[in-house]
């Protein structure tokens, strides 16, 4: 765990003594590392002003987990230049497409720290200015609480919905007050999606069936320029947008392809493989879950240091090289047969 690496006991004193003016301190951001040995990172921020106060631990960490120097995150949205075609138009792989963003607002706690009614008023600015969305991202927000069951287990077992947070996050404090002041804002056609109170204060989501990555980017990119013109994001020029986890600082993006690799995900060097060409593996349900029927959530394994461009590009390359092993092993496969 990267906490225990950094936090020498001359630091703790150090930091102990330190409050943010959302009543964030030291221990309150250890408590998940504490209560979890097997913890990545150990450590979660409750305000802005946590990255600062904290940068003599923070820091570190964020720059032994990144290999990023945090001289300057960049940021670039243009996709001029770049393959936008279909990564798999025959549909044989991909089965779906997704792209979202963490946003913390920049007055507010973030959900480790927030208190009741500031959570009820960071829903209620939020719904309003998501009220306004026209075309393509205008839709309809449900508190959680106003759901049924049925219709939430539903929306979880679809992708569209969020669940309470893991050990790690119910340690944070991500989970307290559930579900109140919580919500999903949902296109009609449920291609675009925002949540409202998970990690972090908002997750912004793009989807797309099969491979249309392109119009998913573009997509995502629309809502942001509306969103942020009217909301003040939490972020610096050095870290990018802050986020809850530090994970996640940078680009705060995460752009992932549901694929079918029954071959290829079958080889020892599979993950290695997909590491090499800088992309994280998870299962078919998310992190900590298994593949099913050679089916892999494939993503970009760096948000921070790089652009959004550069995320797009290295998704876009390594599926497409992914994709050509897959489809070689089957030939190889039948040739053997053949013989």
């Amino acid at each position: 765990m990267l906490l225990h690496k950094h936090l020498t006991p001359e630091l703790k004193s150090r930091l102990e003594r330190l409050t943010t003016r959302n009543g964030w301190t030291l221990r309150r951001a250890i408590q998940s590392g504490l209560d979890h040995e097997d913890s990545q990172m150990g450590v979660y921020a409750g305000d802005s002003e946590t990255y600062a106060l904290f940068s003599p631990l923070l820091h570190p960490i964020i720059r032994d987990h990144s290999g990023y120097d945090l001289d300057g995150h960049p940021s670039d949205f243009s996709l001029e230049g770049l393959p936008q075609e279909a990564l798999d138009p025959s549909g044989e792989f991909i089965l779906s497409t997704r792209i979202r963003v963490g946003r913390n607002l920049a007055r507010y706690a973030f959900p480790p720290a927030i208190g009741a009614r500031a959570r009820a008023e960071l829903e209620a600015e939020v719904v309003q200015v998501l009220s306004g969305l026209k075309g393509e991202l205008a839709g309809e927000y449900h508190p959680l609480a106003s759901l049924s069951e049925v219709q939430r287990r539903a929306w979880v077992e679809q992708h569209f919905l969020f669940k309470p947070g893991d050990r790690f996050l119910d340690s944070a404090g991500v989970n307290r007050d559930w579900p109140r002041n919580r919500g999903i804002f949902h296109s009609t056609d449920m291609r675009f999606i925002v949540w409202v109170g998970e990690e972090d204060a908002l997750r912004i989501i793009s989807m797309q069936s099969g491979s249309g990555l392109a119009e998913a980017f573009h997509r995502l990119k629309s809502a942001l320029d509306v969103l942020g013109e009217q909301l003040d994001f939490a972020r610096d020029s050095r870290l990018g947008y802050h986020t809850a986890c530090p994970t996640n600082l940078g680009t705060a993006m995460r752009a992932s392809v549901l694929i079918r690799l029954p071959r290829l995900s079958r080889r020892p060097d599979f993950h290695a493989r997909c590491a090499r060409l800088g992309l994280a593996v998870r299962g078919l349900h998310g992190e900590h879950s298994d593949a099913e029927d050679g089916i892999h959530d494939i993503s970009n394994a760096t948000r921070l240091g790089v652009t959004e461009r550069d995320i797009y590009r290295q998704l876009w390359t390594g599926i497409r090289q992914l994709i050509s092993l897959e489809t070689r092993s089957g030939i190889l496969n039948d040739t053997r047969r053949g013989n």
